[in-house]
């Protein structure tokens, strides 16, 4: 396993079976709260796994032992200045579609707070898995501002309008049983749990050809809301970038050849 750091609070490990990155929070003094710094921390990390080839999934997790990430750095914002808060704007919108943008798939690992852009930064993935120490919530409007890491767009994307109204209207914080009947997280695990269970699934689905999970995770993102006509041609164009392919021809050779595929990721 190799580990590159990205400023003083992001880390990321690339594993060396599997084709997984893992991208750790890891500002542990401060419960991981998004500071500018960490925000262009991640945004750096996340152009480069976005760039790096061999990896197919990336797992977000935290340094904290009992928090993934409290959200914004509102000791930092305490400070700010109005222009101040405008020129740091476009840096936290980075690092939130950083995340958002990573072109394989994505898992986020949660336990303890997930709160703010904290559980925005969960939201930004395709997955979420939490152990049942995991709290999330959107609790901004408590403190005067709105969900502004995509929380708005991604939490009715996950539970519908009506549900993610009230969770942010009320900036209540949800524990994980709670947050597992509602579709806030996918998997439920036993406390400590999260970050293996997070990493093993990674592990199985970057088994599976590279070039399927980006063009999957491509029509997947870009159908969701779309009519059904227009979604089933969001659909053939992903087909069709990857009907050609090297990994389809390897994918259907192996089937054939009873083998595991070696995948060219082309």
């Amino acid at each position: 396993m190799s580990e590159e750091r990205f400023g003083e609070f992001v880390l990321v490990r690339r594993h060396e079976q599997g084709h997984v990155a893992e991208l750790v929070l890891d500002r542990p003094g401060a419960m991981n709260a998004v500071s500018t710094g960490m925000a262009r921390s991640l945004a750096g990390a996340c152009a480069a796994l976005a760039e790096d080839r061999d990896v197919r999934v990336v797992v977000l997790t935290s340094s904290h032992e009992r928090a993934f990430c409290v959200g914004a750095d509102l000791k930092e914002r305490n400070s700010f200045s109005d222009a101040d808060l405008v020129r740091q704007r476009p840096v936290a919108r980075g690092a939130y579609t950083g995340v958002l943008e990573l072109p394989g798939p994505t898992v986020a690992a949660v336990h303890g707070f997930a709160l703010g852009g904290g559980f925005e930064l969960a939201l930004s993935c395709d997955v979420i898995v939490a152990d049942r120490t995991a709290v999330v919530g959107l609790p901004e409007v408590s403190v005067g501002v709105i969900p502004g890491g995509g929380g708005t767009q991604l939490l009715p994307r996950r539970v519908g309008a009506a549900r993610a109204a009230e969770l942010i209207f009320t900036a209540r914080r949800v524990e994980a049983a709670e947050a597992r009947e509602l579709g806030l997280v996918d998997e439920l695990v036993e406390e400590g749990r999260d970050r293996e269970a997070a990493l093993a699934l990674a592990s199985r689905i970057a088994a599976n050809s590279p070039v399927g999970l980006r063009a999957a995770k491509r029509a997947l993102r870009l159908g969701h809301g779309l009519d059904l006509s227009a979604g089933l041609e969001v659909e053939d164009a992903a087909w069709r970038s990857v009907a050609f392919s090297g990994d389809r021809a390897e994918g259907v050779a192996a089937f054939n050849e009873k083998r595991r595929p070696n995948w060219p990721g082309e």
